[in-house]
């Protein structure tokens, strides 16, 4: 039994995920706090294997408290449930360490498959919140906890040793996706090839036209041959 605890000012909001869970055996809701202050004492107390927590409280915001709970050593998973698609939040969530990030208006499909995936140590992000990172990775912005984002985006930003001979610094992955993708490749293709999503598929991409300053395959296919990369 995976037990939970429910954070946020709102009874409705608790009320209805609360609901949710009802119907679901492996799911028992052992507490419910209205700030960040109750929630870590609750966490403390009660040992919960995942929290859900709103941003947005008083007292103690949603970010401050899975950070906080971090610093202290705290062994407990965290999703961040949020109205707010912002960039600000949705990094500053991931700086704090979260697990999870949700928009309060998925549907209870998305929330189970973000519970589910928390549950089993993976991590995960809403479709719109995944475009967001995205574009933050080809803007140049800085992910502090890159090894914790989780299936769905965390390996275009992973750093494996390297090849010394590699002019961009590509990762293994991003070397795979180069050469797959010089060859005709569809992203649909490759991630099928690679036995990856295809979200992660076009962040591995982006990353690696990033990297090497093209804008297109003509232009990666010129640049590799360039620097010896493709025979």
């Amino acid at each position: 039994m995976t037990k939970i605890v429910l954070v946020d000012d709102h009874f409705m909001v608790r009320d209805g995920i609360r609901a949710i869970l009802e119907d679901e055996s492996q799911y028992s809701v052992i507490g419910e706090a209205v700030n960040g202050l109750e929630a870590i004492s609750l966490a403390q107390s009660l040992n919960p294997d995942i929290i859900i927590c709103d941003i947005r409280m008083p007292e103690m915001s949603g970010i401050e408290t899975v950070q906080k709970m971090k610093e202290m050593g705290l062994e407990v998973k965290t999703i961040m449930l949020s109205m707010h698609d912002s960039d600000e939040y949705i990094l500053q969530s991931i700086n704090a360490g979260a697990d999870g990030y949700l928009l309060k208006g998925a549907s209870k499909e998305e929330f189970l498959k973000a519970l589910s995936m928390v549950n089993r140590g993976e991590k995960y992000f809403s479709g719109d919140v995944s475009s967001i990172l995205v574009r933050k990775i080809q803007g140049g912005v800085e992910v502090d906890r890159t090894k914790d984002l989780g299936t769905e985006i965390n390996v275009a930003l992973d750093t494996p040793k390297q090849v010394p001979s590699n002019p961009f610094d590509l990762t293994k992955r991003e070397s795979q996706i180069l050469h797959l993708a010089i060859s005709g490749m569809t992203n649909k293709d490759i991630a099928t090839e690679l036995n990856i999503s295809k979200r992660t598929t076009e962040v591995h991409r982006f990353n690696l036209m990033k990297k090497m300053g093209v804008k297109n395959v003509l232009e990666l296919s010129n640049k590799a041959r360039k620097f010896g990369m493709i025979s």
